[in-house]
């Protein structure tokens, strides 16, 4: 490990148990995460994702604008978009950029199919959409939002260098000044990260150094997502362990004969969790 990364360890150690002022229990937020938008195998991950207490630690607050980047299936969606309707914020999720004509058929579909499971305004509100890809414009008016959110994203951004670097910009205009960037991302430390990471573990010296080069201040990093457990030497990367639970290469196919028990037992990946503060 370089001696930068060793550094920046120490600091990480040092914010994550510095004092934190207490934040009063946010019983809206309470109610969102165990309300009845949600669905039933996202509620069964809350034991690994630490939802209130994650929200809490980034600092989400009532009649927030808060975006979040590629919010996947939903799991974040489902607490936040209705948080946000019972306390009179808004709901942002990026989605495919429908402006790039290279856009695939699947990308586009996939948009539609999630704009659909969310359109119910009596439930999560009203869900604004904004486009995010390599080539999209920006996230929205500068200084509009209050946070913006990138939970297992980053590791896909390094597979195509300047996407990380354009992403990280595209937060930092968004977000008003001392607007939070909070992230979420599976944490190859206190190995190296290896190369691009590929396997899907990035090291928290790259996410801190790409924040910084787009002006962000690293604030505080929280513990709650650890899992010691995690060894990180999976075979087919983080995907081998649940939710993705590969037994191939790429996950398109299964094997009965790979033994699931080793990497179940682990659970979810070791993840860093991080706030970053737009100076101002």
């Amino acid at each position: 490990m370089s001696r930068r990364s060793l550094a920046l360890l120490s600091a990480l150690a040092l914010i994550s148990l510095a004092p934190a002022a207490q934040a009063a229990d946010d019983k809206a937020l309470r109610a969102a995460v165990a309300g009845p938008a949600r669905t039933e195998a996202n509620s069964a991950r809350d034991g690994a994702r630490h939802p209130y207490e994650t929200l809490a630690f980034w600092g989400v607050k009532p009649k927030q604008t808060i975006i979040e980047i590629s919010p996947g299936t939903g799991y974040w969606t489902e607490i936040l978009a209705p948080y946000a309707k019972a306390t009179g914020g808004t709901y942002i999720a990026s989605a495919a950029d429908l402006d790039n004509p290279a856009l695939s058929e699947g990308a586009r579909k996939g948009r539609a199919a999630f704009e659909a499971r969310y359109a119910d305004a009596a439930k999560f509100g009203k869900v604004g959409f904004v486009n995010f890809g390599t080539q999209s414009k920006p996230l929205g008016t500068p200084g509009s939002a209050d946070m913006v959110i990138t939970a297992r994203n980053i590791h896909n951004w390094l597979w195509q260098p300047p996407m990380l670097d354009k992403a990280m910009a595209d937060f930092y205009a968004v977000l008003k000044p001392g607007g939070v960037l909070a992230v979420e991302e599976h944490r190859a430390d206190p190995r190296p990260q290896k190369g691009d990471a590929r396997d899907g573990y990035v090291a928290t010296a790259t996410v801190v150094a790409a924040a910084q080069k787009a002006g962000f201040k690293l604030a505080a990093a929280s513990e709650v997502n650890a899992n010691p457990k995690d060894t990180k030497d999976h075979p087919f990367g983080v995907w081998t362990l649940p939710p993705s639970r590969y037994t191939t290469e790429g996950g398109k196919t299964q094997d009965p004969a790979f033994d699931r028990a080793r990497y179940d037992a682990i659970g979810e990946s070791d993840r860093m969790t991080l706030r970053f503060v737009k100076p101002g």
